[in-house]
């Protein structure tokens, strides 16, 4: 077997494993229960898989060119999916759309009043402030 051959099967192999785990997010997306089950579905086998398939389309292009667009893509992908993930599980928060039976740890939750007041554009409490 020449190394271009074997090349070829990692890439493929790569491919498969990317497009499988690409399809297992989607059908989690589906199926899964809750908003930060979703959540977490969408962002984590998500970026592995699309990690494999570009990894899989480095290997079989082998090109300066393709491999830096490659890179980009997954670098930008790195960098957006975790706050996109943030913030659809910030936004879903106050709107009870999360199961809060399931979390081990709930942040957030000293703080509802003021993040519901603040979806709904009422202004917060204050002291009052004298000026003399």
């Amino acid at each position: 077997m020449t190394a271009d051959a074997i090349l070829d099967i990692v890439a493929s192999v790569c491919l498969i494993a990317g497009a499988l785990l690409c399809l297992a997010a989607g059908i989690a997306l589906v199926r899964f229960p809750d908003v930060l089950s979703r959540m977490h579905a969408a962002a984590k086998p998500q970026v592995l898989g699309l990690l494999l398939v570009l990894f899989g389309c480095a290997l079989r292009l082998r090109s300066g060119v393709d491999i830096t667009t490659l890179v980009l893509v997954g670098l930008f992908q790195l960098a957006t999916a975790p706050v996109a993930a943030h913030m659809v599980g910030r936004t879903a928060y106050p709107h009870d759309d999360i199961r809060r039976d399931l979390l081990i740890t709930d942040e957030l939750a000293d703080h509802i009043d003021r993040i519901r007041a603040d979806r709904a554009g009422e202004p917060e409490e204050t002291s009052p402030v004298r000026t003399s």
